[in-house]
């Protein structure tokens, strides 16, 4: 999986050693995070050092995960920010718990006429009454990201991992989209950052920076569902986790599916094997199970994954594509299970 982390760790690291600059950086602009406020530029917070949105603040480090989510095949820049002084904690099931005045940062990008451009970034800000999450849209001249609480649709060409030359219109969410996935026993709240499914290299980071509080549960890493030579299980599992998880887990918005699809779920049927579904639609595509053990032709996760129809497609939002890659990662698990 091509990431550009490298390339804008080298990128900060010749910022780094540069020529002092003529006059001082503004920190991360606490109180704007705290605010009650919605900043009209994402400049305002102060999280980056350029106009560009590549040279991150003192504080706002950037992290990986082993197990990425798929948003159309677009790049991502993720960056964490913790005032200084404080220390995220991992709570029993590794989710990093945040003190509040954290912040999570994901531009989205891709490489457009050889060039790498942004066309998002994503905030997750903690305040004293909880996480709110904001989009914010570049312009054209990759100065400035502007609130986009409605959304927008951007239209974009660029080449796929496989070399296919793709258009599409990219869709930024709106903030109410934002809270469909980001949601927990109905609360915004982070999703992707649990101890399980940060990289080592991260994991060294927040421990090194005293970002991450040093007694914090150890939860063994998943997968990384690009590598093949993990397991076919355990990367079938992560890519579930990180694709489906945050709606499919016991408090979820898909928790009266009954089909609960966390890396750490141990019942075949709740991850799908010879369930059937609690309602039967459109979506089901006339196929009995979720999983049909042996037949992935003949499974509902696949019909799902595999479609671009509104209200039979999974997931519902973040993607106009089917993601080929794991759609076949996913046939080949199924097609490995013995029939009944």
């Amino acid at each position: 999986m091509r990431t550009f982390f490298a390339a804008i760790t080298l990128c900060v690291a010749g910022f780094a050693v540069s020529a002092a600059p003529t006059a001082p950086i503004a920190p991360v602009a606490d109180a704007v995070i705290t605010s009650k406020g919605m900043p009209k530029k994402l400049s305002d917070f102060g999280f980056f050092t350029d106009a560009a949105g590549w040279k991150p603040n003192k504080g706002v480090e950037l992290y990986q995960l082993n197990s990425a989510l798929f948003t159309d095949y677009a790049e991502k820049y993720r960056y964490i920010y913790i005032p200084a002084g404080q220390q995220a904690v991992a709570d029993g099931d590794g989710l990093l718990q945040f003190p509040v005045g954290s912040a999570l940062i994901k531009s989205f990008g891709y490489k457009i006429d050889g060039k790498d451009r942004l066309l998002e970034t994503r905030l997750l800000l903690h305040r004293a009454d909880g996480w709110i999450a904001l989009p914010y849209v570049w312009n054209a001249e990759q100065t400035e990201a502007t609130l986009k609480v409605a959304g927008k649709r951007i239209p974009v060409s660029f080449t796929d991992p496989s070399g296919n030359k793709r258009d599409i219109s990219y869709a930024v969410p709106n903030k109410n989209q934002c809270k469909e996935c980001h949601s927990l026993s109905g609360a915004v709240m982070p999703i992707g950052p649990k101890s399980r499914n940060l990289a080592h290299d991260t994991l060294d980071m927040l421990l090194s920076n005293a970002m991450l509080e040093q007694k914090s549960g150890y939860h063994p890493p998943i997968a990384n569902y690009d590598d093949e030579a993990m397991p076919l299980e355990s990367r079938a599992r992560a890519y579930l986790d990180i694709n489906c998880a945050h709606c499919h887990n016991r408090q979820g918005s898909a928790s009266n599916s009954g089909l609960f699809l966390t890396y750490e779920e141990e019942s075949p049927v709740h991850v799908g094997v010879g369930k059937r579904p609690v309602a039967a639609g459109r979506g089901s595509g006339g196929f009995e199970f979720a999983i049909a053990p042996g037949q992935p032709d003949q499974s509902i996760m696949m019909h799902r994954l595999k479609s671009l129809e509104p209200g039979v497609a999974m997931p519902e939002v973040g993607r106009s594509l089917v993601h080929e890659e794991g759609a076949a990662l996913l046939s080949e698990w199924i097609a490995a299970m013995e029939k009944d």
